[in-house]
């Protein structure tokens, strides 16, 4: 079973979450066996203790894989030490996008210590524009490559059509203009991503909604009880975009 596999209150099984990061290493790397231990250990362990879900450290790791393998051949495997930015990176944006600012200690004898409202993050947002123009992309390929239920393909195209007019008034946009384009980014999203949910066939829903409650498991008793249902529903929105390859339309004011 992996590390995130019972949705329970109490501290991670660190040995396990290690073990399964190990292993994704491996396989990420060609087969090649990149064991963690000692400094190795005890940063994983971190990651883990701090709340960190082994899907989003999973995700860094692959993005530095991508990265470094896309400068050209590389003689060694990749160690996990080198995937810590961008672990790091993919943890911030999964708080963003869940809405969870509270740090997990691993014992009780350290008090709770609350993130900042709004988190930096260590990647610089590309331009509105650009952005748009990514989202226009990946929604159209998905609409064509997709067998996907017909209520969800309508509400593809409705927004594909909002945005499209949003990328025309986000050009040279400035201040309150820019932010009023945030915000209808923000509206065609929480849309697109209730059609998501409900297009989820009933096996998938259950499914996700276990995903959800093990990436959650320790902040369930860290937040209030309304705070834990927000981010319980944001994350599990995130996870049925994700199911369909849908893109996240929303950026950062």
């Amino acid at each position: 079973m992996s590390a995130t596999g019972a949705a329970q209150d109490g501290p991670v099984d660190i040995g396990a979450f290690c073990r399964d990061v190990e292993a994704h290493l491996c396989r990420v790397n060609g087969g090649h066996l990149v064991r963690i231990v000692g400094p190795s250990f005890e940063l994983v362990a971190r990651w883990a203790r701090e709340g960190v879900p082994l899907r989003v450290v999973e995700h860094g790791v692959e993005r530095t894989v991508a990265r470094l393998t896309a400068r050209g051949p590389r003689r060694r495997p990749v160690r996990i030490e080198f995937c810590e930015h961008d672990v790091r990176d993919a943890y911030q944006q999964w708080r963003r996008a869940v809405g969870v600012h509270v740090r997990v200690h691993a014992t009780s004898s350290h008090p709770e210590e609350p993130f900042s409202a709004d988190p930096v993050s260590t990647s610089k947002a590309p331009p509105l524009p650009r952005h748009i123009e990514r989202v226009l992309l990946r929604l159209s390929s998905a609409r064509a490559t997709r067998e996907l239920p017909p209520p969800l393909q309508q509400a593809i195209d409705e927004a594909i059509g909002r945005i499209d007019q949003a990328l025309d008034a986000s050009r040279g946009a400035r201040g309150p203009a820019r932010q009023a384009v945030v915000d209808q980014l923000r509206e065609i999203e929480a849309a697109l991503t209730l059609a998501a949910m409900v297009a989820l066939p009933a096996a998938d829903q259950q499914r996700l909604r276990a995903q959800t409650s093990d990436e959650l498991v320790m902040y369930r008793s860290q937040l209030p009880a309304d705070a834990y249902r927000a981010a319980e529903q944001a994350l599990l929105g995130q996870l049925a975009r994700r199911h369909f390859v849908l893109p996240q339309v929303g950026i950062d004011g």
